[in-house]
């Protein structure tokens, strides 16, 4: 039987993360993942002359050597930053909605944003002032909260991050209509809601505040070589620190006892004697497939949480080059309403689903397809399971039926001409990504963020989650503590390593 101090289920983001951190902290670590790459979504995928980047639209909060962001620093600290070759992404996005004609493209940094946001709605500036002052007061509790594992003290909290404490409660809508913001400026402000895939009515302030403020303080950055360049990076740096990796290798049992994690059974039958295991991936795959006898209380907690949105995303390789086909923008938002509610309703079904985000990779890294060429990634959220409904002889109908719809939606929106230059198009659906990944109904992003069971509110519940929970498991993905997105899994993976790294030490 082989041994290790833990065990990490699934190299997604957060599991890598959480795996460097662990050999960092000197224990002896195994990796395993069940594909022949490591990454999970973080990864890319070639048809014909073209290699598509599976999900990453950009990396926020990265900045420059002399304005870290917090992920530069952690990528620092991990010792992967100086292996990946990174490309500055040139605006924050552009939004288009029908219902209230918007068109408006927003730039990275605050006075920028702020100066513009003034010329699409004039009186917003001091209102979104306040909105970016509040946002770094939230990123800065955050970051206390992390520091000490989520077990703040209430007394420090209100004496140094009063505002946060007052808002951490309230949804989005609610704190920007108490800044007085002007209705436009709060609608183009929203723009980024469906990154975390719920509306702003339920989405807690403090997790949107401070995604935005992230995005806009520092900007935002790529690897050159996609996603997976990030993911081959941090396999490296795990087994620089003497750290094991296995692919092509499932973990199908997790064994517990009355005292907890015990060991992990393989899927060749090899059993891994460990009293710590860090799981990359769904509660509910971990609860309901690799754990026998999971105490009821778990049981509850992990089904009182809502599934967040199912993906969808189309990639284009066009034989004519974004200048040519008067594509303008790295980044896309289409919504038909600017009123999330309304839209949220809209995406649960594939009849009524028409938003899409959309990015044209060659305006940020103009190299990253054949010259004359250019490479489009088209995704969508749906917010119930609608296409479990699809029948098996209907499913490329249905497939065939939301691409034309983005197509057309994108060159109605944007007065781009790209149907006649399609040279390769590739399609996954809900099915597609929980074939990929494993995850339940196709979801990619988590647990919903709702404002009872938002970002601060996990941070901050981390430690009883742990008591509470069985001994010796954590979790890093976006189904943990941080939610959803690129960063926040890689944030995960992070504090799950250095608490793991913490419980060795102290069990001896």
């Amino acid at each position: 039987m082989k041994q290790y101090d833990a065990v990490v289920i699934g190299a997604g983001n957060g599991g890598l993360t959480a795996a460097i951190r662990l050999a960092q902290g000197g224990a002896k670590v195994l990796l395993v993942e069940k594909h022949n790459l490591p990454g999970g979504f973080a990864t890319s995928f070639r048809r014909g002359r073209f290699e598509f980047e599976a999900s990453l639209h950009e990396l926020n909060d990265f900045g420059t050597p002399d304005n870290a962001g917090d992920v530069r620093v952690l990528f620092d600290e991990l010792g992967v930053t100086d292996k990946i070759e990174w490309f500055p992404i040139p605006d924050a996005y552009r939004v288009i909605s029908q219902a209230e004609k918007i068109d408006a493209t927003m730039p990275f940094g605050v006075d920028a944003f702020v100066g513009k946001m003034e010329r699409y709605a004039p009186g917003s500036r001091k209102s979104v002032r306040r909105f970016f002052d509040l946002a770094e007061e939230v990123r800065l509790a955050q970051a206390y909260s992390n520091s000490v594992g989520g077990k703040t003290d209430p007394k420090y909290m209100v004496e140094h991050y009063g505002n946060f404490v007052r808002c951490g409660s309230y949804s989005v809508n609610e704190v920007l209509r108490a800044l007085h913001m002007p209705k436009r400026a709060r609608e183009i402000l929203g723009a980024y809601w469906c990154y975390l895939g719920a509306h702003l009515d339920d989405m807690s302030f403090a997790h949107y505040a401070s995604m935005v403020n992230r995005y806009i303080l520092r900007g935002a950055m790529s690897p050159k070589s996609r996603s997976h360049e990030i993911s081959l990076a941090m396999v490296e740096r795990i087994r620089e620190l003497g750290g094991d990796v296995l692919m092509n290798t499932a973990a199908v049992s997790i064994l517990t006892g009355d005292d907890g994690v015990r060991g992990v059974v393989l899927d060749d039958g090899t059993e891994i004697a460990t009293r710590h295991v860090v799981a990359n991936c769904s509660p509910h795959v971990v609860y309901g497939q690799l754990i026998e006898n999971v105490p009821e209380r778990i049981v509850r907690a992990t089904n009182a949480r809502k599934f967040s949105g199912r993906g969808f995303t189309m990639f284009l390789g066009l034989d004519k080059s974004a200048d040519e086909l008067g594509i303008e923008n790295h980044n896309y938002f289409l919504y038909d309403t600017m009123d999330s509610v309304a839209q949220y309703d809209k995406m649960r079904t594939i009849e009524e689903n028409s938003v899409q985000a959309t990015v044209c990779l060659n305006r940020a890294q103009p190299d990253c397809s054949p010259e004359g060429t250019c490479m489009m990634y088209f995704t969508t959220l749906y917010m119930e399971d609608d296409w479990a409904r699809i029948k098996p002889q209907a499913y490329f109908k249905a497939k065939e039926f939301v691409a034309n719809r983005m197509i057309d939606r994108f060159e109605k929106d944007t007065g781009a001409k790209i149907r006649d230059h399609i040279e390769e198009i590739s399609v996954a659906t809900p099915m597609t990504y929980a074939r990929y990944c494993g995850h339940p109904q196709g979801v990619i992003y988590g647990y919903e963020s709702q404002y009872w069971d938002g970002l601060m509110p996990r941070l901050q519940m981390m430690g009883e989650d742990y008591e509470k929970g069985i001994r010796g498991l954590r979790f890093a993905s976006g189904w943990s503590m941080r939610l959803s997105g690129y960063s926040s899994s890689y944030f995960s993976g992070d504090i799950a390593g250095r608490q793991t790294v913490g419980d060795i030490k102290r069990e001896g």
